[in-house]
């Protein structure tokens, strides 16, 4: 127990020795970052001012966009911060946040994207039940069991985590504080719990992941049916990005807390760590919303208004 209660603070993984470079990769992840926050702010202001878009699909879209802010603000900020002010050092209540965090931000977005398939199936499988399926009700129990859920999910692998002894340093191969770089620091067998945790967490994520799959195959089969070759090619071309990001972030995230853990830092393992922690949050507004006919003509008037009032 001495060993962890003298950690109090631990070092991240830097891109870059060379300050050329930590500025390069400052600019990078701004750039990024305002892109996430600018898209999945407008989308969160449209759906919010806009009464006809209170309806269940904006209504889950718009809680996406919350997440995915949540998500890329989590580990984004501090990395650039980083290297702004070239140290690697992140404080140990700090990391213990950004561990929590991240895991119930991922996570609840998951469950979410889930919840948007079976939303979609029922709307376009079986219309004629979709206002008793997708009730007001409906849509806010589950959106609150996501977050319930996820609350209890995080805190658990938090202090599993955290719970264990670190004897391997406090030197993190990650931008960020990433659960499986954490268990390399422990002393031997003290994290074992920890991996039965991630292994559940895994097997839940691929579970929703096949449920997504099954619905989407449901759909494009009902889609197929549909005489209209424009609707037909409108369909597909909405449904195959949306599996593109999620396949991405669920194969990605599996390969990371579920790869052997090894004992040096890989360029690999820091690919991966962008692919599912940084391009979700930046991908998702122009997929899920911006490409939304009823998205843009929404922005459309509320940009408008504000000119309108400024002249």
């Amino acid at each position: 127990m001495s060993n962890q209660t003298t950690v109090t603070e631990f070092l991240l993984l830097g891109f870059s020795d060379v300050r050329e470079l930590q500025i390069l990769h400052f600019m990078v992840f701004l750039v990024l970052y305002l892109a996430a926050l600018t898209g999945n702010l407008l989308i969160i202001i449209a759906i919010a001012l806009d009464h006809h878009l209170h309806i269940p699909m904006y209504f889950f879209l718009m809680s996406l966009s919350i997440l995915d802010l949540g998500s890329i603000s989590v580990t984004i900020p501090k990395s650039m911060a980083n290297s702004l002010m070239n140290t690697r050092s992140i404080s140990y209540s700090g990391c213990v946040a950004q561990v929590f965090f991240l895991i119930f931000f991922a996570e609840a977005d998951f469950v979410l994207l889930t919840i948007m398939a079976y939303d979609r199936y029922v709307a376009i499988c079986k219309p004629l039940h979709y206002e008793t399926i997708m009730n007001r009700r409906a849509c806010v129990q589950m959106a609150a069991s996501v977050w319930i859920s996820v609350i209890l999910f995080a805190s658990l692998h938090t202090g599993n985590t955290f719970s264990i002894t670190f004897c391997g340093g406090n030197m993190v191969d990650q931008f960020f504080c990433e659960i499986p770089q954490l268990l390399k620091l422990a002393c031997s067998n003290s994290y074992l719990s920890e991996v039965g945790v991630i292994g559940f967490g895994v097997c839940l994520t691929v579970s929703c992941f096949v449920f997504i799959i099954v619905t989407y195959v449901q759909i494009l089969t009902m889609v197929l049916r549909i005489p209209s070759e424009q609707g037909r090619h409108k369909t597909f071309s909405t449904c195959l990005p949306h599996l593109i990001v999620i396949s991405m972030f669920v194969s990605t995230g599996v390969f990371a807390y579920m790869k052997p853990i090894s004992s040096s830092p890989s360029a690999l393992d820091l690919v991966v760590a962008v692919l599912y922690s940084v391009l979700p949050p930046v991908m998702n507004p122009i997929i899920y919303s911006i490409r939304n006919k009823e998205i843009k003509a929404s922005l459309r008037k509320l940009t408008g208004w504000r000119l309108f009032n400024k002249n």
